[in-house]
């Protein structure tokens, strides 16, 4: 089975009990190594569906100040792309077998190869992709050799996205497609914009994909209330942030499962 159809797999499993995919985020190498395998693994075990395994990059423009720091202090230490494929199948040899999707920036990718990269990103265990800060205009090469790895594509749309932008997306896209819920970077926030219904309906209207929403989620009730208009609900900061503690897979574990409840709790099937 391909990336592509296993990503696909997951939402139509969720779609079917009527709830939305826990997609939970954490940062290769932070805060080290052995801790990062810990806490992958723990939000593997409390109902994670499928993971954003960040990629270190030392100018993260999309990454507020909690990834910022985490992926700082990951680079600090020594973390390569290599090492953050060497750790994706020690997962994947432990025993994770969620979908992987790698966050990278494209400077990274760039400098490792493209085609070289998508090919040992997908012997590593990954199923699909994410660049910020490559556009899909600007994403053949990258995006062929994706496709012919069944590696899925996914690209981020933005509240102020054009229809002209949000239907170039959505004839790119594979997997699923990541909306930003808010204007800005990513980071916790107590609550929600008012328009995220109006913004899941624009894109709904051009795409049959799955729609995930990601940016500003902290609390099972606001997992809960996005899983209500999305297909899936992506946490970063507020993981990464409780993964810093010392007793952070501890922390990790209690939150990515309230996120995970407020994720899968039922509300019938989405249109």
């Amino acid at each position: 089975m391909s990336g592509v159809e296993r990503i696909q797999a997951v939402f139509e499993a969720a779609k079917r009990e009527g709830r939305a995919a826990f997609m939970p985020y954490h940062a290769m190498g932070y805060p080290n190594r052995q801790q990062a395998l810990e806490v992958v693994a723990a939000l593997a075990e409390v109902g994670a569906d499928l993971f954003e395994i960040g990629i270190p990059f030392s100018d993260p423009l999309a990454d507020g100040p909690t990834v910022q720091e985490a992926t700082y202090t990951a680079l600090t230490q020594g973390t390569t792309v290599a090492d953050c494929l060497a750790m994706m199948r020690e997962l994947r040899d432990q025993g994770v077998d969620q979908p992987f999707c790698a966050m990278s920036y494209y400077n990274p990718i760039l400098a490792y190869g493209e085609e070289c990269f998508v090919a040992d990103a997908v012997d590593a265990g990954a199923d699909g992709l994410i660049v910020p800060d490559l556009p899909p205009g600007e994403a053949d090469q990258l995006e062929d050799a994706c496709r012919k790895a069944g590696l899925a594509t996914i690209y981020m749309l933005a509240p102020t996205s054009t229809e002209e932008r949000i239907k170039l997306v959505a004839s790119h896209a594979t997997g699923f497609i990541y909306l930003v819920s808010v204007t800005g970077i990513t980071g916790a926030r107590s609550e929600l914009p008012p328009n995220l219904v109006s913004f899941v309906g624009r894109v709904r209207k051009h795409t049959d994909l799955p729609l995930a929403i990601g940016f500003g989620i902290s609390t099972g009730e606001q997992a809960s209330r996005v899983a209500e208009i999305a297909d899936g609900v992506i946490v970063g900061s507020a993981l990464v942030r409780a993964a810093a503690s010392a007793d952070g897979v501890d922390r990790v574990r209690v939150l990515g499962a309230e996120l995970a409840a407020g994720s899968h709790r039922q509300h019938g099937v989405k249109e």
